[in-house]
């Protein structure tokens, strides 16, 4: 027999026991002839169609008590006040600005339309939505007619219980009895990655249901919560999600995978004006300790430390001596007998806890203290240069409708004074200069005339800010005169860290702020 013979005898055999072997398996269930399985196992399909019910549960479940607002304000002679017109803050991305101010007509000289949402809570008639939705551009006067429209196409003349501009919340009551309701949860609870739905009326297109997760909490929307420091006692504790939000879903539930709601649907981040993957809620928790004020007082008292505040960043911990970088950082105080003042808080102390319990940002500040009533007292914990510090304060009620004024022009600067080591040139000021920005006498400090790109202090000092003390190192000290500034720097190396005091000239309030800047990095 030849070896070619034998080669394919060889062949033929190991073939015939390769088919054997598989068909031998299939019958003993060890794999199944045929092509390459496409569909997912069993076991995978299940978890999935168990999400879909739950999905579709909640859906029938909550939609019911989600309903349409309308709005209508008659035209008003004039133009808009500059308080209403300041709403929306310069450079604003146009999706959030148009977002906001979608029921904002400037110059109002025809009638005022718009749209939103909102969800019953309870049985007799009380609905939770945002305060955008039923007031006009001044977030303040509330329309002239407010319409409620629901699943069931009932439709309603609701009234206007109450609203809180601090927090974006409204409370609107419908007459009758057995309405449908939403549960509330708790958003203290939720966390980042869980499913949530939106549920509103986006772009006239009612009860539309929307799917996503939370993508952040104690997210902050500070130029649009507090444009141009007009509303300094917003909310900077927003849930962040990717379920598609859009212009109409203002007010509108945010709903857990239980079916509970942890949320009003309030913002969008965008440039087009539409969802882009990112909308904002407020939390419900504190929408729920609003609406329980409206209905009982019929107005929000707002708890207040009585100052003004910053997350931490690299520079205010070292300075503070904050091992981690957390905190909230004391940047000033609006009046000189505020209760933080008056308990021995100091700007560039950087607040640790309060009422014992960690503060790790501004919008944990604010959830601790918003859960309090003005009156209270909290301890709070600071770090100031090194040393921790204890404080009691007594609670006071913000004054939230107090106007903030702004200055019409900020005066032109030029030249000065170079500091390498904080990347700036500064100049004094003026006589000119301090009258046109209404300065106190004597006037102090040095103005900042030009700022390096990319130097220690860019993005921390803009031109016109003014210079007007050292608060670390020690010992604190005025400054009056680029020479008082120098004769500071020129004993840190690089690498240490200088804090200033430092106020805008286009501010009218010269309300100051702290800036701590590395030197030389």
């Amino acid at each position: 027999m030849s070896i070619g013979t034998q080669r394919a005898r060889l062949f033929v055999a190991a073939t015939t026991a390769f088919i054997g072997g598989l068909i031998i398996a299939s019958g003993l269930n060890w794999t199944k002839l045929g092509f390459a399985q496409t569909r997912p196992a069993a076991a995978v399909v299940q978890p999935i169609a168990e999400a879909s019910n739950a999905f579709v549960a909640i859906a029938n479940n909550v939609t019911p008590a989600v309903v349409s607002i309308e709005v209508f304000s008659a035209p008003r002679t004039g133009s808009t006040s500059n308080r209403g017109r300041a709403q929306t803050p310069q450079g604003a991305p146009p999706g959030m600005e148009d977002f906001f101010r979608q029921f904002d007509i400037p110059q109002q000289s025809r009638p005022m339309r718009g749209q939103g949402s909102g969800f019953i809570v309870t049985s007799n008639g009380y609905i939770l939505t945002n305060n955008h939705v039923v007031t006009n551009s001044d977030r303040e006067t509330i329309a002239d007619k407010v319409t409620v429209r629901m699943l069931d196409h009932r439709v309603f003349t609701a009234k206007v219980v109450g609203h809180d501009r601090t927090t974006d919340v409204a409370v609107i009551k419908i007459d009758g009895s057995n309405f449908p309701t939403v549960s509330l949860g708790n958003d203290g609870t939720a966390r980042i990655g869980e499913w949530v739905l939106a549920i509103g009326n986006p772009l006239g297109l009612e009860n539309t249901v929307t799917a996503g997760i939370i993508s952040a909490k104690g997210r902050s929307l500070s130029d649009l919560m507090n444009p141009n420091g007009t509303n300094q006692y917003a909310i900077s504790d927003l849930i962040q999600t990717d379920a598609a939000i859009n212009p109409g879903n203002s007010g509108g539930p945010l709903v857990n995978s239980r079916g509970e709601v942890i949320g009003i649907n309030s913002a969008i981040a965008s440039p087009t004006g539409y969802n882009a993957g990112y909308g904002f809620a407020i939390p419900v928790t504190l929408a729920k300790r609003v609406m329980d004020q409206i209905i009982a007082n019929g107005r929000v008292r707002v708890p207040a430390l009585g100052i003004g505040i910053d997350d931490v960043s690299p520079e205010d911990a070292a300075v503070a001596g904050v091992k981690d970088i957390r905190g909230v950082l004391v940047r000033n105080f609006p009046s000189d007998d505020t209760p933080a003042k008056k308990a021995g808080l100091q700007p560039g102390d950087v607040i640790i806890t309060a009422d014992g319990q960690p503060v790790d940002r501004v919008s944990t500040l604010q959830r601790i203290v918003r859960n309090h009533n003005p009156g209270e007292t909290i301890e709070i914990e600071a770090m100031r240069y090194g040393q921790r510090k204890t404080f009691s304060v007594k609670l006071m009620e913000a004054q939230t409708d107090a106007e903030v004024a702004s200055s019409n022009s900020t005066p032109a600067s030029t030249g000065g004074t170079i500091h390498p080591a904080l990347g700036i040139a500064v100049a004094p000021v003026s006589a000119e200069m301090a009258a046109q920005a209404r300065m106190p006498t004597p006037v102090r400090g040095v103005m900042v005339s030009d700022v390096t790109p990319g130097g220690p202090a860019d993005e921390k000092l803009t031109q016109n800010d003014v210079i007007t003390e050292i608060l670390y190192p020690l010992p604190r000290r005025p400054i009056n005169s680029p020479t008082d500034l120098q004769s500071v720097l020129k004993g840190l190396k690089n690498g240490e860290y200088i804090s200033l005091s430092v106020f805008n000239l286009a501010d009218r309030s010269h309300a100051p702020r702290i800036v701590n800047i590395q030197v030389g990095r």
